[in-house]
């Protein structure tokens, strides 16, 4: 949890966040080191940094005076999913919706102005969590809890439908980036399938066309920019809440009960791959050359690549293309290494670690 707390301080510096979400339990309550009563909200320069988890729900559910602040969101929507199921949230802050428009509605005609803006707060706070937690209205229980939370707020605006038009179109909006990031995975799944017979595929191909990386891209500078943008590729489908559920499945090893249904993070698997699948790459094609002298230059080509990783700030495939050189099969060419200049090689480790 701290250096989930200290990721969110240097990365959203707009307000302080609370340093601690709650204790050990699921549903328990924080038993705060100030000797405060368990569950109350405890508060340090004005700033919430604990409470139960019933008081953290009521402090994200906005007010007619008032709107939660936006990084408190993104860290109680991104931590809560540890605790409570992502649609078990929702009926919670639709429970709480509905209450106070219940109030609204008993008021005096006066109060309809008052209703419609507590509608407006409604709705940023669903168009923030559908456009930064999109996944979390995959499954059919989230759906079902954001429709109907939007269709108690659509009759707030019945006479001209100002709110039905925003909740349309932020629908639309979350089944299009649903719609994108299941397209995805599909694609990383059909990559995942193993080939039935690849003795088959092997023996059909000519020997001609096996090339040497040299044949394909001469320049280390091209090879690594190629690189980046297959880096940039996986990283930008790796969302926040993929690395919370590595949280979850660790609560659920010890016997937590939180996430029984903990999603497969995909997205993370592929890029672990990409990074196992590079490193081979490496020690295959340097591997696969015959004559001594031609090895070399593979080898010191790939170093070179690896320095224009560094260069870019491509960092991963850095680090893959190196552990690819210090594989065993790759490290055990004693009379190859002997003929390598590597002092570029020995600088570019001294990076990495």
């Amino acid at each position: 949890m701290y250096i989930f707390q200290k990721a969110m301080r240097e990365t959203m510096p707009q307000t302080p966040i609370f340093s601690s979400m709650l204790g050990t339990g699921c549903r328990g309550q924080v038993t705060p080191d100030t000797g405060e009563r368990s569950g109350d909200p405890v508060y340090q320069d004005g700033n919430l940094i604990s409470g139960s988890l019933e008081v953290l729900i009521q402090h994200l559910v906005p007010t007619m005076d008032y709107y939660p602040d936006r990084t408190y969101i993104f860290t109680f929507l991104l931590s809560s999913r540890v605790f409570i199921h992502p649609h078990e949230l929702l009926a919670k802050v639709g429970h709480l919706c509905l209450k106070q428009k219940q109030q609204l509605e008993t008021g005096v005609e006066a109060e309809k102005g008052k209703l419609k803006a507590f509608a407006t707060k409604i709705i940023q706070l669903l168009k923030e969590w559908t456009e930064t937690f999109p996944y979390d209205f995959q499954d059919e229980k989230s759906m079902k809890e954001l429709k109907e939370i939007a269709h108690r707020i659509t009759q707030c605006d019945e006479e001209n439908g100002t709110v039905k038009k925003i909740i349309s179109q932020m629908t639309q909006d979350l089944l299009m980036a649903l719609a994108a990031r299941n397209q995805y995975q599909e694609i990383r799944e059909k990559f995942r399938q193993p080939v039935t017979d690849k003795g088959a595929v092997l023996k059909t191909k000519p020997q001609a066309s096996q090339k040497d990386v040299l044949s394909v891209c001469c320049d280390p500078l091209v090879l690594a920019q190629q690189l980046t943008h297959i880096e940039l590729e996986r990283v930008s489908n790796i969302y926040p809440e993929d690395l919370m559920q590595i949280v979850s499945h660790v609560d659920s090893l010890d016997n937590h009960k939180c996430r029984s249904d903990v999603t497969k993070t995909y997205n993370l698997e592929a890029y672990d791959n990409w990074f196992n699948c590079l490193s081979m790459l490496v020690a295959t094609e340097i591997c696969k050359v015959v004559k001594k002298k031609q090895r070399t230059r593979i080898v010191e080509f790939f170093i070179d690549v690896a320095r224009e990783c560094f260069n870019i700030g491509n960092f991963n495939s850095m680090m893959a293309i190196i552990s690819g050189m210090n594989l065993s099969p790759v490290a055990r060419l004693k009379k190859t290494w002997s003929k390598v200049k590597t002092a570029k090689f020995d600088v570019l480790e001294v990076n990495m670690s």
